[in-house]
């Protein structure tokens, strides 16, 4: 599944991952590969993605670890697009 993560300033991440978590208004939800389509607002909350990735160093500091070693992002709003295995979430 490929995730591309855009903020106002910047396009934040790119690339191929295992899931993507967010914060959705009616609660939080994962999608995997060959997920249904959906759009969604978001919430404030995190994004975790799982997946063997590498952030850009000039956006290393947006981004944190959890626990289990997932990758988190921090957003106040925002909004998810989920179609053919490519997620695209604008986020604040």
């Amino acid at each position: 599944m490929y995730l591309e993560i855009v903020s106002p300033e910047a396009t934040l991440f790119s690339g191929d991952v295992t899931s993507v978590t967010v914060p959705g208004i009616n609660g939080e939800f994962q999608m995997l590969k060959d997920h249904a389509p959906i759009v969604s607002l978001l919430q404030s909350g995190n994004v975790i993605v799982d997946g063997d990735i590498a952030i850009e160093e000039e956006f290393e500091a947006k981004f944190t670890k959890d626990a289990k070693g997932k990758t988190v992002l921090s957003i106040t709003s925002g909004t998810i697009e989920l179609k053919d295995n490519k997620v695209i979430v604008l986020a604040d």
